[in-house]
């Protein structure tokens, strides 16, 4: 029951998939199998999540857009010259349509596609041996029609259930959520000589994914309430909503730091304390990823006593270290209890999270709104991209370029079947040099076990109907695995292609070995365009996203501490900084991944790299910490010193972010922040407890400078 979200997405497809097969064979039209099955795939490939409402709007904009690429395509593919234009033009265009948004993007990338697969059923010996008899514009009517079946069947299924989308991205982000927590758990492991560089690089990583996730979940509510959530939100939604902001607390607290764990470690070897944190961030942990499966089940949710128990036993642990009464402890046992405060609060979290409409509403509960709202906005996003360092430009530049390639190369080889060489570079050229790489390895081994499970499977059922029956399951097998496993999903796709020609001419083992080279051929020219036209190495962008992640900390802390004398409101404002300082990490993460996999003469900037994303994702754990405790922070006496340390540590990080973005040399270090640092720990003992993590952030400035001037002087 897992994978509840997936088989409910295979039962669609099998729908549109079986009905369009059992109309054919009913019909005696098996020539027209291709067309329609295809329709129903770049359909599916356009989809995104949205209400019923919203889909049905995209659908028409998405069928119009169909309308001009397949009509269109006929027109010109008797003009190969102008064929070949018109596709590598519309493709930079659609290329860059896709910075409008998710939405745009979805709709541009399977106008592409679509262009191809109408190229394709329109070659000899596929939907074209039909075609005499219906029309000489048979193949663009029956792949519209394979869409708009598909996508009215899709407007039906959100309008019957509307939720379902939204609860499968809560389980899989309280999933992630669960994942963070026991990954962070290991992190107060008391043992000596524990790598935890390498910990906190994994945490790093799974934070990117938490991140992500809770950005998908935002999304998914955002397209069925809007920025401003009324008064008139069923039940069922404002569960989910509140569920939204549950997960968004626990994350803030969960990512947060109190103090260098390995120095507690070293401090208090021979106490039992960490262990005891470690086990209730582990049940906490595994109470997040049975919330997930109570969603996915639709069951009730209830956290169990072990985790209650767990809290009692690290109190009395913290309770005995105090007795002791030993001054070396003290700043420990200080931070100690504010972390023992902030897992509280999550365990009441977790409680709320079981009843989730019982709860106070938040005094603000919008969301922003990141999507263009008008065609001025979305030109704007468009206009942006419209410089040589833009990754997006570059990318459109080199897709277009290696398709216009790619027909090059099958007029050399096969001009009237050598589409699928058009189709593979389409489908393996992606935006970073390591995905596209990954891509190419996955493409061309699922294309062999999708050609030999299809010469197995034609020899094992020689009778058409079975043979039908294989198709759909492929079609089936192909959505549900896109997006995880794209060997298996490449392999049912390939099969599901040989199948659907064998149903149509009786002879699929012809296409066998051509589809094999067209597909090594494809990805030959992907790979071989992500090296020689405009490669967007990631190396050459990191001080722009180290840039935007410590600009984004600084805001982060701007806005904590504006709530200094006020006290916790979760307002919008502090949300978006919170989610945009995230979001900078998580993007400073994705890139330093993709750096590693891009050639060695180009990752001269890893291991600052890396020693930056670790820094900024400790920093980020502190502010996490810091932020969580606000509703502390006005409750004691004022305290203008970390008032004061706040100020400078904001303007020290924001100095150091306009320096990476303008490639000026970062700023000298003045010693005012070392100053306050030192003063704010020589008073820490007198300051309320809140502010520790303050000091931290202090202490996290200077090796961020050495790291920013070290990544500067490596750019030279």
């Amino acid at each position: 029951m897992r994978a509840q979200g997936a088989w409910a997405y295979g039962l669609r497809i099998s729908i549109a998939l079986g009905s369009v097969m059992a109309l054919c064979w009913w019909q005696d039209r098996l020539s027209s199998v291709i067309a329609l099955f295809l329709g129903i795939i770049v359909s599916a490939l356009a989809e995104t999540d949205d209400s019923w409402r919203g889909r049905l709007r995209a659908l028409a904009a998405t069928l119009v857009c169909f309308a001009l690429v397949a009509f269109g395509v006929q027109a010109l593919l008797r003009q190969p010259l102008g064929f070949a234009l018109a596709l590598v033009l519309f493709t930079f265009v659609f290329t860059l349509l896709g910075a409008a948004g998710e939405r745009y993007r979805a709709i541009a990338s399977a106008c592409v596609i679509l262009a191809l697969y109408t190229a394709i059923s329109m070659a000899p010996g596929a939907a074209h041996v039909g075609a005499a008899h219906a029309g000489a514009w048979s193949v663009p009517v029956l792949l519209l029609a394979g869409a708009a079946w598909y996508g009215l069947l899709s407007v039906g299924w959100c309008a019957l259930f509307p939720h379902a989308p939204v609860r499968e991205n809560l389980a899989a982000l309280f999933e992630q959520l669960g994942a963070y927590l026991r990954l962070k758990a290991s992190l107060f492991e008391p043992v000596r000589a524990v790598d935890l560089e390498r910990r906190r690089m994994a945490l790093a990583q799974t934070n990117g994914r938490v991140v992500a996730q809770l950005n998908t979940v935002k999304e998914s509510l955002f397209n069925r309430l809007g920025p401003k959530p009324g008064p008139a939100i069923d039940g069922e939604m404002l569960r989910h909503m509140n569920l939204y902001f549950i997960a968004q607390d626990i994350h803030e607290r969960a990512s947060s730091s109190h103090y260098r764990y390995n120095e507690w470690a070293q401090l208090l070897f021979h106490s039992d304390v960490l262990y005891r944190c470690q086990r209730v961030l582990g049940l906490q942990g595994a109470a997040c990823t049975r919330l997930a499966e109570a969603l996915r089940l639709r069951q009730p949710f209830m956290p169990d006593a072990e985790g209650a128990r767990a809290m009692e036993d690290l109190r009395a642990a913290i309770d005995y270290l105090a007795a002791q009464q030993q001054p070396a402890w003290q700043r420990a046992l200080r931070s100690l209890r504010a972390l023992v405060r902030n897992l509280s609060t999550l365990d009441a979290q977790l409680a709320a999270a079981a009843h989730p409409t019982a709860g106070a509403a938040l005094a603000d509960p919008s969301l922003f709104n990141r999507r263009p709202r008008t065609l001025a906005e979305a030109w704007t996003r468009i206009r942006l991209q419209l410089h040589p360092s833009a990754p997006l430009l570059r990318h459109a530049l080199r897709l277009s370029l290696a398709l216009g390639a790619g027909f090059v190369a099958m007029q050399l080889t096969d001009p009237v079947h050598g589409y699928w060489i058009l189709l593979t570079t389409l489908f393996v050229c992606l935006p970073t040099y390591g995905a596209t790489l990954q891509r190419v390895a996955q493409r061309i081994l699922g294309t062999v076990i999708g050609l030999v499970a299809g010469w197995a499977l034609l020899r094992l059922f020689p009778g058409l109907p079975e043979q039908a029956l294989i198709t759909v399951a492929a079609g089936v097998l192909f959505f549900i695995t896109r997006t995880r496993r794209y060997v298996t999903a490449t392999a049912a796709i390939t099969l599901l292609v040989l199948l659907c020609f064998h149903q149509t001419t009786g002879d699929a083992y012809a296409l066998i070995w051509p589809r094999l080279l067209d597909t090594v051929i494809g990805a030959a020219i992907a790979a071989a365009a992500m090296l020689l036209v405009l490669p967007d190495w990631q190396g050459r962008r990191l001080h722009l996203l180290v840039a935007q992640a410590i600009g984004a900390h600084a805001a982060y802390l701007r806005e904590i501490m504006s709530q200094y004398a006020s006290g916790k409101d979760d307002d919008l404002d502090y949300r978006l900084a919170r989610r945009n300082a995230h979001n900078a990490d998580a993007a400073l993460s994705t890139a330093l991944s993709q750096l590693l996999l891009e050639p060695r003469a180009v990752r001269r900037h890893a291991r600052v790299g890396m020693q930056l994303l670790l820094l900024s994702h400790t920093l980020l754990n502190y502010l996490s910490a810091l932020g969580a405790h606000r509703d502390k922070l006005f409750q004691g006496e004022s305290h203008p010193l970390a008032v004061q340390a706040a100020q400078q540590a904001a303007d020290s990080l924001e100095q150091m972010a306009q320096a990476l973005k303008t490639r000026q040399p970062v700023p000298a270090d003045d010693g005012r922040a070392a100053a306050l640092g030192l003063e704010l720990e020589q008073q820490i003992d007198t300051l309320a407890d809140p502010f520790s993590p303050l000091l931290l952030v202090c202490q996290q400035l200077e090796p961020l400078r050495e790291a920013c001037l070290r990544l500067q002087g490596e750019g030279e």
